[in-house]
């Protein structure tokens, strides 16, 4: 009778263990591969040599994350091996892409696309994300060659003619996604029936390619910065940068605007000597620019600084920075946080509960099968 009764204590303490591993350990669920689709206006992965070629570029399988901070940044570039982000891939160095300003209207050669929800949503020229990691935007390449700005801020030439390039995702706005990370390769021929078909040098298993991504030295740009083809007689006017006052609080993406750049000018933005950065920016025909940039959020409140790097004489301008302890990036990431380890809390008391009550019912049933034993 002992052995009976100890035996359905045991199954009803396993039982109960089952309940509580199965509300503790209870898995997420995997997200699909990363897949990346590019078609020109033909249907075809190939771009132009000569003429700008605008990409239709679709996703599925990415990992989206409802109501985060980001998304997806699209470039169009090169690679080399190493290159992500997550792999410690920097920005001129490891890839290298064309450059545009992130502003939404911009030259249409990087799109963001936004995680659904995300606070930046706003600001995304590439549509945002579903639920299940798809979306689909365009791009714009200029060509089969292309000039950007290695680390030491040198300008270098890309050409796609002699090496591989292609559509390059990441997370967008500092966040570092390894999902997200992708490199889809093109090919190079005329688009719209012409022939002069050619053919990028070969690359790995990631994408990247082992030749040198800069096929020059460093060069200056073919005009001399604030040159175009026909001058104006006359002194031009200074640069100036303006920023959204309104909005410069501590963790916050703050807009700003710079006129009087020459035109087709690449410039950086950097605020407070390098608390944080953006860029590069590419100006207009008519010298102007507008892009975003995170202030840091743990920017003291005071005076701080913005500047342009790129040109002769870099434009500044000074604002004054509040602090903010609510801000959505730190608060966001903290309440999910607490979120989690309440319903964590609440599943592991719920599952002792029963626990409890199912080893108190085994308790109570012996001693009655002992009394009606006596």
């Amino acid at each position: 009778m002992r052995h009976a009764v100890a035996a359905r204590l045991i199954a009803a303490t396993l039982i109960a263990g089952a309940v509580v591993a199965g509300t503790v350990l209870v898995a997420t669920p995997a997200h699909a591969a990363s897949r990346v689709t590019v078609a020109n206006p033909e249907g075809q992965a190939k771009i132009d040599p000569t003429y700008a070629t605008t990409l239709r570029v679709s996703g599925s399988g990415f990992q989206s994350v409802k109501g985060g901070h980001g998304g997806l940044y699209v470039f169009f570039g090169a690679v080399r091996p190493g290159w992500q982000p997550s792999k410690g891939g920097v920005t001129g160095q490891d890839y290298f892409y064309v450059p545009d300003d992130e502003a939404k209207a911009n030259q249409g050669f990087q799109k963001y696309v936004a995680f659904p929800g995300s606070d930046t949503a706003s600001s995304a020229n590439g549509g945002t994300m579903t639920a299940a990691g798809s979306w689909s935007t365009q791009v714009v390449v200029p060509g089969a060659t292309f000039q950007t700005y290695d680390r030491d801020g040198a300008v270098r030439t890309v050409d796609c003619r002699k090496l591989t390039c292609g559509v390059i995702t990441i997370g967008a706005h500092g966040v570092k996604s390894p999902p997200n990370e992708t490199f889809t390769p093109v090919t190079i021929g005329a688009v719209g029936g012409a022939s002069g078909a050619a053919t990028p040098t070969p690359t790995g298993t990631d994408g990247s390619t082992a030749d040198p991504v800069e096929t020059d030295a460093p060069s200056a740009p073919s005009t001399a910065p604030g040159e175009g083809a026909n001058p104006k007689p006359g002194a031009a006017k200074p640069a100036a940068l303006e920023v959204d006052r309104e909005s410069a609080v501590a963790g916050n993406v703050l807009a700003f605007s710079a006129t009087g750049l020459p035109p087709g000018a690449q410039v950086s933005a950097v605020f407070d000597d390098g608390a944080s950065g953006a860029g590069p920016f590419l100006a207009g025909s008519d010298g102007s620019l507008a892009g975003i940039i995170t202030l840091p959020a743990d920017t003291g409140p005071g005076t701080h600084e913005l500047r342009l790097y790129g040109v002769p004489e870099p434009p500044t301008v000074s604002f004054a920075v509040q602090a903010s302890g609510t801000t959505t990036d730190s608060v966001e990431p903290r309440a999910a946080e607490e979120d989690t380890r309440a319903a964590w809390l609440f599943a592991g008391a719920a599952a002792l509960v029963l626990l409890l009550a199912v080893l108190r019912l085994g308790v109570r049933t012996w001693k009655g099968k002992r009394r009606a034993a006596a």
